[in-house]
């Protein structure tokens, strides 16, 4: 199972990959970061499971906290990234901005959802694909202030890192070191984001 990930999540390199690909996720998502912590939580449940029963849990394999602390984080800080870019943007990022219908209303949404402390909209479209972009270049954009956005940043990274660690975590312990394990927790990841993505999109109703 896993054998072109397989050296890599035996290694200490693992957090570094996780972090880096998690932070560069919402610039460059040449891979979905999801796939890579689920695939090194899947890797250390097995791990863990098959050395109890030997006796003996391996010490190469990853550490479940330490790759929530290690997604978790990255996810702030590229979310912080993007944001004070986009609030430095100027005068170009401004029109791409309103040449964008669905920036123009992301911004709209989300500033209204902040000003109300209903940032709830963050961490929901964290979940879903290009949503964490797309909420961070808005609330930049829009020189929403930093603790307004920061706090529903930090409680997004959490949960989704949460969200992905343990379906590897899980689905390793159940169903093993198998890419049936890891094809199940992908699907749900997958689920979570066209569900959040069908919440971000939907049209709020109208109010006096």
């Amino acid at each position: 199972m896993l054998e072109s990930l397989g050296a890599l999540t035996s290694s200490p390199w693992i957090y570094v990959a996780v972090a880096l690909s998690v932070l560069l996720d919402i610039v460059v998502p040449v891979l979905p970061s999801g796939v890579l912590v689920i695939t090194a939580a899947t890797a250390a449940a097995a791990a863990g499971t098959a050395g109890t029963a030997a006796g003996a849990v391996p010490h190469e394999v990853p550490d479940i906290l330490m790759l929530l602390l290690c997604a978790a984080t990255a996810s702030v800080l590229g979310d912080l990234a993007v944001y004070r870019l986009a609030w430095r943007g100027g005068e170009r990022l401004d029109r791409a901005i309103a040449r964008s219908r669905r920036l123009t209303t992301a911004q709209e949404r989300l500033g209204t959802a902040l000003s109300r402390g209903g940032g709830i909209l963050v961490v929901i479209a964290r979940f879903a694909p290009a949503g964490r972009s797309i909420v961070s270049l808005a609330a930049g954009a829009a020189h929403r202030k930093v603790r307004e956005f920061l706090p529903w940043s930090a409680l997004a990274g959490v949960a989704w890192a949460g969200y992905s660690v343990a379906l590897g975590y899980f689905g390793g312990q159940w169903l093993g070191a198998s890419w049936l394990a890891t094809g199940v927790s992908l699907l749900a990841l997958f689920a979570a984001g066209a569900g959040a993505a069908f919440l971000v999109r939907r049209p709020r109703p109208a109010t006096a």
